[in-house]
């Protein structure tokens, strides 16, 4: 397996290459009529693999903006939803390893997915390449603003809830059934493609709850039209303090979605040094960190190897909560 070297570490474990203000000098091992060219000399194609709208969504398109200046490149945004992002990435997979076409990916996909979904082409973290890691962001149970449930106890004596998720496999997903299921309510689990139609869904009242990120949830809750009813991490948030912690009620449930970049494993340690670096770059620019504070994230900063581990001890972490529980979480079958 291939990793992206640590940050402190990277100029020096690619001692072959010149200093970051040559790097764009750097040999594409891509086609022939880029056999010879410098990487990059032409636009790199960044995928979405959700709806628009969502949290993924905005961070992609933020920090892709930021990207373009150290790159010397545009950086084109496209959506292709699906899967909570495996068909995007299966498209990546099976396209050219040159870096000219990278994507957006997440923790839940590999920590979550594979524990209820049977899918026995999945997406591995082995087949990918973590360029660089981006935002940590925690999940919050919502409803309208005019729903008849002022509290979660109240929502949790329905007699039966419809509620939203962002897909199969998702952090939204394995929250929510959880908490539905520990509690022993009939819920009807009724996933989207994404943050994006799980809030309009929720905003047009057609579900009755959903678990979402701050992100996608905040801006709402400000304006009274959604309801935080509790959070999903280990203390209270910062910018919802007064929503008390699913722990905190008593329910054993931890979840949280970590967002990053990839491209194919086998791509050239050069271009990935290139992309690197750029993106590095990106993070540290003052419009990227007010996008993140303006949106409600957190950065979630380490090497390719570091992020790797994290999402393996994740897996053990969500499969001893389901085990715990008892709940059989809704598949795509």
């Amino acid at each position: 397996m291939q990793h992206p070297l640590p940050r402190r570490g990277l100029l020096a474990g690619l001692a072959a290459l010149p200093p970051l203000a040559a790097l764009s000098a750097c040999q594409v091992q891509g086609g022939a009529d880029e056999a010879n060219a410098t990487f990059p000399t032409r636009a790199v194609d960044f995928w979405v693999p959700f709806d628009a709208g969502g949290s993924g969504d905005l961070i992609s398109r933020a920090i892709a903006k930021a990207a373009e200046k150290p790159l010397g490149q545009s950086l084109p945004v496209t959506n292709k939803p699906g899967a909570n992002g495996a068909v995007g990435l299966k498209e990546l997979l099976a396209g050219k390893s040159d870096g000219y076409t990278i994507s957006l990916a997440v923790k839940s996909l590999f920590a979550i997915g594979p524990l209820v979904v049977d899918d026995p082409d999945a997406v591995v973290i082995e087949d990918l390449r973590i360029i660089t890691t981006l935002t940590n962001e925690g999940y919050v149970l919502v409803v309208h603003g005019d729903s008849p449930y002022q509290t979660l106890d109240d929502l949790l004596k329905a007699d039966k809830v419809n509620f939203g998720t962002t897909g199969v496999g998702t952090g939204s997903q394995l929250s929510a059934g959880l908490l539905f299921g520990i509690a022993g309510v009939e819920a009807t689990d009724v996933p989207f493609d994404g943050g994006g139609p799980t809030v309009t869904a929720l905003l047009g009242q057609d579900i009755d709850a959903a678990s979402l990120s701050l992100a996608e949830t905040m801006p709402h809750i400000e304006a009274g039209d959604m309801r935080p009813l509790c959070v999903f991490s280990e203390e209270r948030s910062v910018f919802l303090d007064n929503v008390p912690t699913a722990l905190e009620l008593n329910y054993n449930i931890l979840v949280d979605q970590r967002r990053f970049i990839v491209v194919p494993a086998d791509t050239p340690d050069e271009v990935v040094g290139v992309l690197t670096l750029a993106f590095e770059e990106a993070r540290e620019g003052s419009e990227y960190g007010q996008f993140l504070a303006d949106n409600f994230m957190e950065r979630w900063e380490v090497d390719g190897m570091e992020a790797e581990l994290h999402l393996a001890e994740a897996t053990e972490q969500f499969a001893a909560q389901i085990a715990e529980s008892g709940v059989e979480l809704g598949s795509a079958e």
